[in-house]
């Protein structure tokens, strides 16, 4: 028997209407005309046999059977574009290993790495995800976290990765204002580059080096890492950041250690896995590749 299904461009209509509360709205959301969308809705409400929509003056609301029903067409199109997606990619969104960190600790410490897991287990499907500034581990789509911090986290399975290492970097050509490595730091006449995102850093490594400073710590204050370690090999100032995210640099002679080597900062980065996924072999296996990589940067 043929189905009894309404338009798929009906219920795209539908529900976009449903979400705006506005057929002009939806008519931009999917680039169709204002009639056009009246239409669509006009034939769905046919098929149906009830109304969807009302007018309360100039405002359109749902009736009680267009708002049951939003909520089933939204889902119904939800999961028809995700098996959309998934014949594309040839494969279950489920079926990826979802790896989330902050998005400096990706591009410098595990994109570079990421082509040897690929090799060794080509079978396992990727997925990178930013983890958003103080995000909750358990709250974000991540099969595996990597977190920065002390270690606890509730509902989490944890193995630590490495500790943190704070290192003070600095442009070659800074080499003349800034001195010896042994100089006293005076604050009023270095250039000194902020972290907003992390406002205690210069303290953490103060503290951890057991420096003297004279004047106010000052200087462009920079909400990311990433941003910091640029306005770096600009010449625009010394920054502190962790030692993991400049190891290019360094290697290669476009940042140095103007006041020697890291210090510990207290905290370290760990492979977080939620409690229910623990079980997932492939978790297992990026978790001791993830461990595998670490102990190898450490060697180096």
């Amino acid at each position: 028997m043929r189905r009894f299904l309404p338009s798929l461009s009906a219920l795209q209509a539908f529900e976009s209407a449903a979400r705006h509360l506005s057929f002009t709205r939806a008519a931009e959301d999917l680039m169709l005309t204002q009639s056009a969308v009246s239409r669509q809705i006009g034939n769905l409400e046919t098929t149906l046999g009830v109304r969807l929509f009302e007018r309360t003056g100039s405002r359109l609301v749902l009736t009680d059977t267009g708002r049951s029903l939003s909520d089933d067409v939204r889902q119904m199109l939800d999961r028809l574009e995700e098996v959309s997606i998934d014949a594309v990619r040839g494969r279950k969104a489920n079926a990826a290993v979802i790896l989330g960190g902050s998005s400096t600790f990706v591009l410098r410490w595990l994109l570079p790495r990421l082509p040897g897991f690929s090799r060794a287990h080509p079978g396992i499907p990727l997925e990178i995800a930013e983890l958003p500034p103080r995000a909750e581990p358990g709250a974000t789509e991540a099969d595996i976290t990597i977190l920065r911090g002390l270690g606890s986290w509730p509902g989490m399975r944890v193995r630590k990765l490495f500790s943190e290492r704070l290192a003070v970097v600095a442009a070659p050509a800074l080499r003349g204002q800034i001195g010896p490595p042994d100089a006293r730091l005076d604050f009023r006449r270095l250039p000194a580059l902020q972290n907003s995102s992390r406002p205690a850093l210069w303290l953490a490594w103060l503290r951890a080096s057991g420096r003297d400073h004279d004047g106010a710590i000052q200087g462009t204050r920079l909400p990311r890492s990433e941003m910091l370690i640029r306005a770096a090999l600009d010449g625009q100032g010394l920054a502190v950041v962790p030692l993991h995210h400049v190891e290019e640099e360094l290697r290669d002679g476009r940042l140095y250690l103007p006041f020697g080597a890291a210090v510990p900062s207290g905290e370290a980065y760990w492979i977080a896995v939620p409690e229910a996924r623990a079980h997932r072999p492939e978790l297992m296996l990026m978790r001791d590749w993830l461990l595998r990589e670490a102990r190898g940067a450490d060697a180096d």
